[in-house]
């Protein structure tokens, strides 16, 4: 008996034991291998230089996550509705398709309807609002395919947003979308005026437009919703009774004073936004995870070039070789932002959330290849897993429904 005893007392100790050892993560060093975009949305672009579509002799260091036991499977997460994962093949507009899918599930909170809408539509404007911008500087504003989502609320004030079916943005044949040309063609214009000294805007921006229609197609000016013809603008506002100014962007960073709104310093702020609610790192992870367990989806923007980055497990995760979970705080997170190791890359939206040993694991929504890896056949393509010590590091604003934020807008400076 007493022996007994003493092995029921030495396998609890090994237990508490084994349960004080922190987590220890390895990393490996692996092969370049081609997903998705090399495998479907580069073939048949015809300009794609067919030598490099030979895998390229490139390691690259990461996590391991082989012998993890990770909650990636899709059925256990409380999962909001969404659209379909739909890809924004060739181009650097996970802004815009990131934030649409947001506000289409926002749409089905509010309203119940359940709409596709134009992700291209808003992108065609957004060029031409950075044309105008490029002008008005004479050249000092950047030009680029990236953006914030808030610029998704900026262009729908302005111009309105239509259903996918009355603008793709795709040509007869196209399966995947394809900006590569169609950039280089209005960038190299756009420099060509630094040059001529030609800023006629009426002028720049009609040939800005020229070169998107013949790429894009020519957006419409009216659409026609349940044998209704409306504007776009009247779409937004009388069908999917859309209040842009009830969503709000919040950021957390130690660089400016917490409860003040700031600018975003990120070149994809091309428009200089000082819109961002700065809350403090606690306040702003509290939100989230408020947001996602009271039935609410959030748009997200941050850093996917971690080591804790992997598409093909499709996971997100903070690796202890970089910082261990406890020591990651504001000062940590503004280290990286400051030193830029942590960089605006990514525009993804969470639609979901499953609880794994007292921390949050996300169901994140993304439009980019690298969700795609896994292969049309599985219920995850088109997702990933982030954990939360990631978002907390990584994730550096997201988008939100003003009532999400009501028991802090009373603390913000006017």
């Amino acid at each position: 008996m007493k022996k007994t005893l003493l092995f029921i007392a030495l396998a609890i100790a090994a237990t508490l034991v084994a349960a004080q050892i922190p987590r220890k993560d390895k990393a490996i060093f692996k092969e370049y291998q081609p997903g998705y975009y090399q495998n479907f949305i580069l073939k048949g672009i015809e300009e794609f230089d067919k030598k490099n579509e030979q895998p390229k002799v490139e390691r690259r260091f990461k996590m391991d996550f082989s012998s993890m036991n990770l909650p990636t499977d899709i059925d256990i997460y409380k999962k909001q509705w969404c659209n379909e994962p739909v890809s924004q093949g060739n181009t650097g507009t996970c802004w815009c398709f990131s934030t649409t899918s947001y506000f289409e599930s926002e749409i089905f909170r509010l309203t119940g309807q359940k709409v596709k809408l134009s992700e291209i539509y808003t992108v065609y404007w957004e060029y031409v609002e950075k044309a105008k911008y490029f002008i008005k500087t004479r050249g000092a504003s950047a030009f680029a395919e990236g953006s914030e989502a808030n610029a998704v609320t900026r262009i729908w004030k302005t111009y309105g947003v239509i259903p996918l079916d009355a603008y793709s943005g795709l040509l007869h044949g196209q399966t995947y979308h394809n900006h590569s040309k169609m950039f280089d063609e209005m960038n190299t214009y756009l420099q060509s005026l630094k040059t001529s000294n030609a800023w006629n805007e009426e002028l720049a921006v009609n040939t800005i437009k020229s070169i998107m229609n013949s790429y894009l197609g020519v957006p419409p000016t009216k659409v026609t919703i349940n044998g209704k013809e409306m504007t776009p603008q009247e779409y937004l506002n009388n069908v999917l009774k859309v209040k842009l100014d009830d969503y709000l962007d919040i950021t957390s960073l130690m660089e400016k004073p917490y409860f003040t709104q700031i600018e975003y310093k990120v070149p994809d702020n091309w428009w200089h936004s000082a819109d961002y609610y700065n809350l403090p790192l606690d306040d702003y992870m509290q939100v989230i995870k408020n947001a996602i367990r009271k039935g609410y989806t959030i748009a997200i923007g941050g850093d996917v070039s971690e080591a804790g980055f992997e598409s093909f497990a499709q996971v997100a995760m903070i690796p202890t070789f970089d910082i261990p979970s406890e020591y990651i705080d504001e000062s940590a997170r503004q280290f990286r932002f400051s030193n830029q190791t942590t960089t605006d890359d990514h525009g993804l939206h969470i639609v979901g959330y499953v609880e794994k040993d007292g921390k949050d694991w996300y169901l994140v929504k993304d439009s980019g290849s690298g969700s795609r890896n896994v292969g049309k056949q599985s219920k995850s393509f088109g997702y990933y897993f982030f954990h939360e010590d990631y978002v907390k590091l990584k994730i550096m604003d997201f988008m939100i429904h003003k009532d999400l934020l009501k028991d802090y807008l009373q603390k913000f400076t006017k």
